[in-house]
């Protein structure tokens, strides 16, 4: 039997109390090392969107958009408070992710 594959719904932020922005993937990994690297033209380039403050893993993709999509209708406050949950000092994770 193969691996599954799983998906992520995750939070990037440019810095404490900056710009987030919320996105979904199959790899979390090139995804966010993309948005560092600035490969991909759009908000997170143009406002510096790069660390990684929450992420989620679902067994599919139809339930990571589904989440996406629900983040992006919430407030920001309620955003800040789910990943302030775990992680309160904005601490980017991605040094945690390519372990």
């Amino acid at each position: 039997m193969g691996d599954r594959l799983q998906y992520y719904t995750y939070i990037l932020t440019s810095g404490r109390n900056g710009a987030l922005y919320m996105g979904m993937t199959n790899n979390i990994v090139r995804r966010v090392w993309e948005h560092k690297n600035h490969v991909v033209e759009g908000f997170t380039k143009k406002h510096d969107v790069i660390n990684l403050v929450w992420f989620e893993i679902h067994s599919s993709a139809k339930n990571a958009i589904k989440r996406e999509k629900a983040l992006k209708r919430y407030q920001r406050k309620w955003k800040m408070e789910l990943f302030e949950e775990k992680n309160p000092l904005w601490i980017d994770l991605y040094d945690e992710i390519v372990k």
